[in-house]
């Protein structure tokens, strides 16, 4: 296997052998020191938001991008516009900055932002050089006991343990891949039980699919992978060890059947 690594204090990305990508984007939860008195927010308040343990899921493939920075210093899943923070609509109602954010400093941000684009791009083209398509799965998490630590849990009919974001794709191209890994996540013998695993219900992926999408075509299938924080404590970010584990084990399992999909779209 050969290796090839983009390591910034922001980011890290490696490119190996495979046409599997796995990526961790909102893993980070350090911040620059010219910004940490700015926070209007405790770092215990930014973790809430971010998706803590994602970074330990992308060993499943050689191909790995995870992100190192809070997402409330800048947000590598939305747009250039909306990837700073500014108001409390951006950002769950929550007031991120104590004062209005410096130019000069959401500029500094926006260059790395600029950066992290362009060396993606790179590793993806020069993966589709080597492949001609390629499944990427893009990890996340999202919170579901909004109500405080003791109160009631999001409507589980709204809130699937595991909710597959399929946004702008080719759904009609990609729907062995799509099924692939639904068939395969949900037939995992999680802990005993069935994850219960369906598409677009709460979300249907950011703008870092949508510009995958819009840059490479039909040459690249993003799957916007969502698990609900039934695997930790949302509010105190404790995990339980165990389940961080078998989630990894859930996605390695997929991994086989999906690239088998993969190669089958590829060949027509």
């Amino acid at each position: 296997m050969t290796q090839t690594k983009v390591d910034t204090v922001y980011y890290t990305i490696t490119r190996g052998d495979s046409p599997l990508v796995a990526t961790a984007i909102h893993n980070g939860h350090e911040v620059r020191h010219n910004l940490r008195d700015l926070f209007n927010l405790t770092p215990q308040e930014r973790l809430r938001e971010e998706d803590p343990f994602t970074a330990e899921w992308v060993s499943i493939t050689d191909n790995q991008i995870t992100g190192h920075y809070s997402r409330f210093e800048l947000d590598l899943n939305r747009p250039p516009a909306k990837a700073i923070y500014r108001k409390p609509e951006d950002a769950w109602g929550l007031q991120v900055w104590k004062e209005e954010l410096p130019e000069e400093l959401a500029r500094e941000s926006m260059k790395r932002y600029d950066k992290f684009y362009e060396d993606v791009k790179q590793m993806l083209t020069q993966l589709l050089e080597e492949h001609g398509c390629l499944v990427l799965y893009d990890l996340h998490t999202y919170n579901h006991r909004r109500e405080g630590p003791t109160g009631p849990a999001a409507d589980p009919e709204e809130n699937p343990e595991v909710n597959i974001g399929t946004g702008n794709m080719n759904r009609e191209k990609w729907a062995p891949v799509v099924e692939a890994l639904m068939h395969s996540l949900s037939h995992h013998n999680y802990q005993g039980r069935r994850l219960d695993v369906r598409e677009n219900v709460k979300f249907k992926g950011g703008h870092f699919m949508r510009w995958i999408h819009d840059t490479f075509g039909d040459k690249v299938c993003v799957m916007s992978i969502e698990f609900k924080k039934f695997f930790m404590d949302e509010w105190t970010g404790e995990p339980d060890r165990a389940q961080v584990q078998e989630i990894r084990q859930a996605l390695q399992q997929s991994t086989r059947p999906v690239l088998e999909a993969l190669a089958q779209v590829c060949q027509v």
